[in-house]
């Protein structure tokens, strides 16, 4: 599996974002990590400005009937049951519906690195060990590696519940978000030619030549080779326009701040944690950075019974 990214590709991104500190949990064996960004927006970000004044444009909270504008106080959130007709939920309800924050990459089970689909792919994230958790982090990224399996694992960010597979891509391990089964939508309603060579009606001279120029056209996979042209040309044009003195001054927003994430647990003896997840014993106690016991861990007998009970679970 080839590398996320070489050095050039990011030498000029910003540095990543810690989205949170947490730990990845299978078994019995807890690795605390930190999960990082690792994209940056490819595109061309606008702002609006009112071309009188050169002063930023925000959104209002407008009534689509009336046209009028409207107060957060007096905005409530709806979902709607049948043609206009809603069901309004109160914050608090909505609330009470988040899933609980565990800063915890619960791994529930392991899979081949083939069998998940592309389309299931839609954000990946790096993790980096955390509070003496390197020699963990290498033993599952290594173990992936020589198995060639990925670990399908739940996990919350920001109040939200995700899928997830844990990837090991050189001495990295990703965290690619994945979209729920429901989000899919399905090929069968498509007029797609039957699957097979020969139900597709193709014939071996056209396959031969198709495979052929498949193999002349073969290169490695080179990021720098694939260029948004859209946004060099814009920037271009800005960069010319900069030079020439053609600039307007803004008033600049700041953005507001976010907090600190709790960090994670720290390993407790690495062999022993392997032993008791194998034979089924409760895990000794370990402690945050406070000093404070970790919340309690199912059992190994728990933690490894077969995929379809955990799904009716």
């Amino acid at each position: 599996m080839a590398d996320a990214a070489s050095p050039d590709d990011t030498a000029s991104a910003p540095p990543a974002r810690v989205v949170w500190k947490g730990a990845i949990s299978f078994g019995l064996v807890h690795i605390p990590v930190a999960l990082y960004t690792a994209t940056t927006s490819g595109g061309v970000d606008f702002d609006w400005l009112d071309r009188r004044t050169m002063q930023p444009v925000g959104y209002k909270r407008i009534n689509k009937k009336t046209g009028k504008e409207i107060a957060s106080a007096d905005i409530v959130k709806g979902i709607e049951v049948e043609d206009g007709r809603y069901v309004v939920l109160s914050n608090d309800e909505i609330k009470a519906a988040f899933p609980k924050t565990t800063q915890t990459i619960e791994i529930e089970t392991f899979i081949h690195a083939s069998e998940i689909p592309f389309v299931y792919l839609e954000r990946p994230y790096y993790l980096a060990p955390i509070n003496r958790g390197e020699k963990v982090y290498a033993l599952l990224r290594e173990a992936l590696l020589e198995t060639e399996r990925v670990g399908i694992a739940r996990v919350v960010i920001q109040t939200k519940q995700h899928l997830a597979v844990l990837v090991p891509s050189g001495p990295a391990l990703i965290l690619n978000l994945l979209r729920w089964g429901g989000e899919i939508r399905s090929f069968e309603a498509l007029k797609l030619p039957p699957a097979g060579v020969k139900a597709a009606g193709l014939k071996e001279a056209e396959l031969k030549m198709a495979r052929q120029l498949i193999e002349e056209m073969t290169a490695p996979w080179d990021a720098d080779g694939f260029r948004d042209s859209f946004k060099d040309e814009i920037m271009r044009l800005v960069q010319q326009k900069a030079e020439s003195g053609d600039v307007q001054s803004v008033e600049k927003v700041e953005p507001a701040s976010g907090g600190s994430a709790k960090p994670g647990a720290e390993i407790i003896d690495l062999t022993e944690l392997l032993k008791r997840s194998l034979q089924g014993a409760e895990p000794a106690a370990a402690k945050d950075d406070d000093g404070q016991p970790t919340r309690s861990k199912p059992s190994a007998k728990t933690a490894a019974k077969p995929r379809a009970a955990r799904k009716r679970a």
